[in-house]
């Protein structure tokens, strides 16, 4: 007769090491699981990005070449005009560039030496807004200012040169300018009172500069009786290939 087989004894209750316990707190997935599992899901955006940061760099690049072999044909151009007619093609044809401006500026100089003085005080204004900034700008509203003395506008003249005169964002020299012509006009009207004002004004403005010295003159030869201020000289040429000098026109 067999031994009947004696079922096993249960595993106590704790002692399982296969089973996991309730309690047990779950993995942390460490650093490369997380950039794994971030690459996964944002790949496709991260590989668009790259290409549009490649495309606006290549963009950019291709911009700034095109706007350099520009501003050399523009600047070829430019050298190019001599004559009045070919100063006023290149300045309509490239309206809105520096050397437009710089163009017209060269046909105001022009007519003011002809003594056209309504039409240099037009093109000169024309000028301000295209040459922006700098002195070629100072130089562009002093003469329109002197142009509309020239031209018989004297209330508008003087207005403009007061205004200069008072522009701080100017540079020194053509406040300094500014001032001179008005002490010319102050002399032209025998204002000792408003000439020494001007003078004073001058010297704190730029004091061992030549407006300053000119100023000075005015006064020695009012005092003297010496006829009025002569009117200004027309100013010198603007360069054909460069920047117009800033001395606008020289006083006497």
């Amino acid at each position: 007769m067999s031994t009947p087989t004696t079922p096993p004894s249960p595993t106590p209750a704790g002692n399982d090491r296969t089973a996991t316990p309730v309690d047990a707190a779950p993995a942390v997935p460490s650093f490369e699981d997380k950039l794994r599992e971030f690459w996964n899901d944002n790949r496709v955006a991260i590989f668009g990005f790259c290409v549009l940061v490649l495309v606006v760099i290549t963009g950019k690049g291709l911009w700034e070449f095109y706007q350099v072999q520009r501003d050399n044909s523009i600047a070829a151009d430019y050298a190019k005009a001599s004559t009045n007619d070919q100063l006023k093609a290149f300045a309509a044809s490239h309206s809105g560039h520096v050397l437009a401006g710089v163009a017209t500026l060269r046909l105001a100089d022009d007519a003011y030496t002809a003594g056209k003085f309504a039409d240099a005080a037009t093109l000169y204004g024309q000028a301000v807004p295209v040459v922006k900034t700098g002195p070629l700008v100072a130089r562009a509203k002093i003469g329109a200012a002197v142009s509309k003395l020239q031209a018989g506008d004297r209330t508008g003249g003087e207005t403009a040169l007061k205004t200069l005169a008072s522009d701080l964002s100017l540079p020194a020299g053509a406040r300094a300018e500014a001032t001179y012509h008005l002490a010319s006009i102050a002399v032209e009207k025998g204002d000792t009172a408003g000439l020494q004002t001007l003078i004073e004004q001058l010297n704190s403005i730029a004091p061992q500069s030549l407006w300053s010295q000119r100023a000075l003159l005015l006064r020695a030869e009012s005092t003297k009786g010496a006829p009025a201020a002569v009117a200004p000289e027309a100013p010198a040429a603007v360069p054909a290939a460069g920047a117009p000098t800033v001395t606008f026109p020289k006083g006497k």
